[in-house]
């Protein structure tokens, strides 16, 4: 077990991407710290399960990501609960579809705030203890588009590009202290938030299922395959291990061939 007694924090881990890494972590012998919104009998459920089926301590932050504050909580919390925090995922994000002219400040700034500044403040926040132990994995999920566009996206797009120049920057920062930065760019992912919105789109365009799926969520992946949570686990647990430790403020895309377009 690659991170047997080490801790790993996760952003936006209480369903979906997030909890995948968080169970792939655990399932590695990381401890884990999960953070998230949704109701709190699926959270306990979550997290109970981590620690009853991989045998290791999981703890749940319910920090708002948008408050610096709170961030600096979400990473006391792991240093206070098991002494270190060794992995760090920024996987928390959020999506407003808009033309610019018409785009609400609010949504821009909580999209800046959440899907940006956030990964700032907790790399802020953990990087000191990395340095001090010599040793330190950060991660931020980004995106297909944090390499091309989408139109009314740009809230999204900008942050998603933001997170790919701030993991470059740090990687350079931090590559004689044992601690690599790196991004997963994933194009379409299955989760329960894409499939709950194939109806709506169903009705809307008059298509059926199949039709939403192929020429439309995945009309720009060339694999006309969903990127699965559980691959991109994989691929976080491998950045984790002494055979990425010259993996560093990379952006890799896992998006069935979409940006090599």
């Amino acid at each position: 077990m690659i991170l047997k007694e080490k801790t790993a924090i996760v952003t936006g881990s209480t369903s979906g991407i997030g909890l995948a890494m968080a169970r792939a972590f655990a399932r590695e012998g990381a401890n884990v710290v999960i953070n998230g919104f949704g109701k709190a009998e699926d959270i306990e459920s979550a997290r109970s399960g981590i620690e009853a089926e991989f045998r290791v301590k999981a703890v749940y932050s319910p920090a708002d990501l948008t408050r610096p504050e709170e961030i600096a909580g979400l990473i006391k919390l792991g240093e206070d609960s098991f002494g270190s925090v060794d992995v760090l995922v920024n996987n928390a994000g959020v999506q407003y579809v808009s033309p610019i002219e018409d785009f609400p400040a609010a949504k821009w700034e909580q999209i800046i705030a959440l899907n940006l500044s956030s990964a700032f403040y907790t790399m802020q926040a953990a990087i000191p203890g990395m340095k001090v132990r010599k040793w330190g994995r950060v991660i931020n999920t980004a995106s297909a588009h944090s390499f091309v566009a989408s139109p009314f996206k740009s809230a999204y797009v900008a942050a998603k590009h933001g997170i790919a120049g701030l993991t470059k920057a740090a990687g350079l920062e931090l590559a004689t202290h044992g601690i690599t930065v790196n991004c997963i760019s994933p194009g379409y992912v299955w989760t329960p938030l894409v499939e709950s919105q194939i109806p709506d789109t169903m009705k809307a365009r008059g298509m059926t299922k199949e039709q939403v799926m192929n020429d439309v969520l995945l009309a720009a992946q060339p694999t006309k395959q969903f990127v699965t949570v559980e691959q991109v686990a994989a691929l976080a647990v491998f950045l984790c291990s002494d055979a990425a430790s010259q993996i560093t403020g990379a952006n890799l895309p896992m998006d069935g061939g979409w940006t090599a377009q």
